[in-house]
């Protein structure tokens, strides 16, 4: 099998119980039009049996739109990109999630051995390792609960997100989590904010890896 592993060194992520009462802090479970008890029971029932399971809320609750703000890094908020208005169309493309508003997803790895890779290259090399990409939902997930993995030239793509077009056809764009230069369009104000975006399927960037899973569950 292809290593498509993460050189990423961070603190384990929360018990769920804790991720859920930062969601709660956060005002997601608000965002998402449930109540705080509903998240706090799902935790409550699934806390030590998934140790390393993230938490996450299913994309029909909660557009990414509404959490990229939420994010955080060097004290700046995170946000979406101009070019990007039709963030929350980009769906799931060949990942199954489960049919139920909470679910976890389990064996998270940033990818940090793929970049430099294209989209159309990671994909197989992820199916072939057995790993499904992550949803650009679930990397904002990720950061909500460890921000520290979103680090300057260490950065993701979340290509189980795809927008398909009134054709059929997928966009070429593939959805990315990664640090501003405060450059172009971004605003200098921006600088060193965490930044959803874009990079097209066919093309490299050396500071970005592919986030993926080893399965999701409730």
């Amino acid at each position: 099998m292809p290593d498509t592993s993460s050189t990423l060194s961070v603190s384990p992520l929360p018990p769920l119980t804790g991720q859920a009462e930062q969601l709660i802090r956060l005002g997601v479970h608000e965002r998402a039009g449930m109540s705080a008890d509903a998240l706090r029971a799902f935790a409550a029932g699934a806390d030590g049996a998934d140790g390393g399971a993230l938490l996450a809320v299913h994309p029909d609750r909660v557009p990414v739109s509404a959490l990229a703000p939420l994010l955080r890094h060097e004290g700046r908020p995170g946000f979406v990109v101009v070019d990007m208005p039709d963030v929350d169309r980009f769906a799931p493309c060949a990942v199954e999630l489960p049919d139920a508003p909470l679910y976890l997803v389990t064996g998270l790895d940033r990818g940090d051995r793929m970049a430099n890779w294209s989209p159309e290259e990671a994909l197989p090399a992820l199916t072939a390792a057995e790993r499904t990409p992550l949803l650009l939902g679930e990397g904002v997930h990720w950061l909500l609960q460890q921000p520290e993995v979103l680090q300057r030239n260490r950065c993701f793509m979340t290509i189980g997100s795809r927008l398909r077009k009134a054709n059929g056809a997928l966009d070429a764009r593939t959805p990315a989590i990664w640090i501003s230069n405060g450059t172009g369009r971004d605003g200098r104000e921006r600088r060193d904010a965490p930044k959803v975006g874009w990079c097209w399927w066919g093309n490299r960037h050396t500071w970005l890896g592919f986030a993926s899973a080893t399965g999701r569950r409730v």
